[in-house]
């Protein structure tokens, strides 16, 4: 992916900055020529996170954390890996790359785990990603990543769809 801002010159998705170059929590959109426009968060990074992790982020100071079952949130997917100290774009909108798990099939609901960072399509009651829809199957478009489209989600921790 090659996502770049038309907004901030030079500006790309997969950038991971020392000291924060942009307002944490500026939004921007970004243009890839193969998965097309998006939107992209500022935000704090975290240990752990690679490329395609799914995280849950506070709005109150910007701060990152691994998705994981039960959370109640704003959710964005990691372009990059933005480690503890560090800073990066996150994807809240758009068509994504996130990592899933085995057997994550095409066309499906996205679901929270016990894997910190990764999504499933296991039903499991309340842990649904909710305005996000896998858009291929696991291992496209390579091992342990799918393709999701996005459009701002979030998790309540709600029983009903």
């Amino acid at each position: 992916m090659a996502f770049r801002s038309q907004q901030l010159a030079g500006a790309t998705a997969d950038q991971v900055d020392a000291a924060a170059q942009y307002p944490l929590g500026y939004v921007c959109q970004m243009f890839d020529p193969l998965y097309g426009a998006g939107e992209f968060i500022y935000l704090k990074g975290l240990a752990a996170t690679a490329l395609g992790t799914w995280v849950k982020y506070l709005e109150d100071d910007y701060t990152t954390a691994l998705l994981a079952a039960n959370d109640i949130g704003q959710v964005a997917i990691a372009q990059a890996a933005v480690l503890a100290g560090q800073f990066g774009w996150y994807q809240i909108k758009g068509k994504a790359v996130g990592k899933a798990l085995a057997g994550y099939v095409d066309n499906a609901l996205v679901y929270a785990t016990a894997t910190a960072g990764s999504v499933d399509d296991a039903v499991v009651a309340g842990d649904r990603v909710k305005k996000a829809l896998g858009a291929s199957a696991v291992g496209t478009p390579s091992a342990g990543l799918a393709e999701f489209e996005i459009d701002r989600p979030f998790m309540d921790d709600a029983t009903a769809a």
